[in-house]
């Protein structure tokens, strides 16, 4: 990768308008101001019902710059490969095709025409940008949403199965680049968003996007919230290029100087998780320890 990008040297267009109908304090909002960014002017973006498409507003009035195509719930990854046929059948292959989607249009209603997409090898970059529900419809489970939280359709004992890892279904594929970010750490998704673009084939992008008024947080505390995830070893900021895993960015540093905050004080600032027993916290605990042993295990 290149030099790391800085405040300073972060493109100063903004290809967001100042006004939208994203929720306060809603990470999504932070991953698509600096996403686009990233992405620059020379983008077509296709986005399933969710809530960026709330983000973006309702015709004829829009949030963004970037042409923008909606589409189904299962059919991002199909309608971003019928898009980049019809740019290449039009010699216009400077264009960037980007699907962009929520967990439950990534993990469970599209993960068919994604799947099929990578098997291809289609030239686009795919983001999910993960709030860990249907938080559009009402905060329902999906299947990144995380053991023990509270949902509409799991009121009282919380979702009893893990989050499902779709990274690494995504990996499985063997397609050339895989990352997880956050919008906790915005210069981080934007380097990897610029590296995904140099890249050729099926590139997905995994974005931890924290949500308040699913999660059950003060809207002050996003970027807080976000960073705990990662200080606590909940979720890791890393790559898998061309088959090679690394953690980066903060992970990284977290694998070199200190140790992990302990989990609970990542899932005591959220009440979805209030009904969690301590049996369960302890167990989260032990699934985190396990896999950050591996992960020094593997470094050593």
């Amino acid at each position: 990768m290149s030099a790391k990008t800085t405040i300073l040297t972060l493109p100063k267009e903004e290809l967001v308008h100042p006004g939208n109908r994203a929720c306060t304090g809603c990470g999504l909002s932070i991953a698509y101001r600096i996403g686009l960014k990233a992405l620059g002017p020379d983008t077509i973006l296709v986005v399933p019902p969710s809530c960026l498409t709330v983000l973006q507003g309702l015709f004829p009035v829009a949030s963004t710059k970037l042409p923008c195509l909606n589409v189904t719930f299962a059919s991002t990854a199909a309608a971003a490969t019928g898009v980049l046929e019809a740019l290449k059948a039009q010699d216009k292959t400077h264009i960037k095709v980007v699907g962009w989607a929520g967990d439950g249009g990534t993990s469970d209603i599209g993960i068919q025409a994604l799947s099929g997409a990578a098997e291809r090898g289609d030239d686009f970059l795919f983001m999910c940008y993960d709030n860990e529900g249907y938080m559009n419809t009402g905060v329902q489970r999906s299947g990144t949403t995380p053991q023990g939280a509270i949902t509409t359709n799991t009121p009282f004992k919380g979702k009893q199965q893990r989050k499902k890892d779709v990274p690494a279904i995504m990996a499985a594929h063997g397609i050339d680049y895989v990352a997880t970010a956050s919008s906790a750490y915005p210069l981080d998704l934007y380097d990897k968003i610029r590296k995904a673009l140099s890249l050729g084939g099926t590139k997905y992008i995994h974005i931890h996007t924290p949500c308040p008024p699913g999660w059950g947080f003060d809207t002050r505390y996003t970027i807080k919230i976000g960073r705990l995830a990662v200080e606590t070893g909940y979720f890791d900021l890393y790559e898998v290029e061309q088959g090679e895993f690394r953690l980066t960015g903060a992970s990284e540093k977290l694998l070199e100087k200190r140790p992990l905050t302990p989990v609970s004080d990542y899932l005591k600032t959220q009440s979805r998780f209030r009904i969690m027993t301590e049996e369960q916290v302890a167990d989260i605990q032990k699934q985190i320890d396990a896999k950050w042993a591996a992960y020094l295990q593997g470094s050593a």
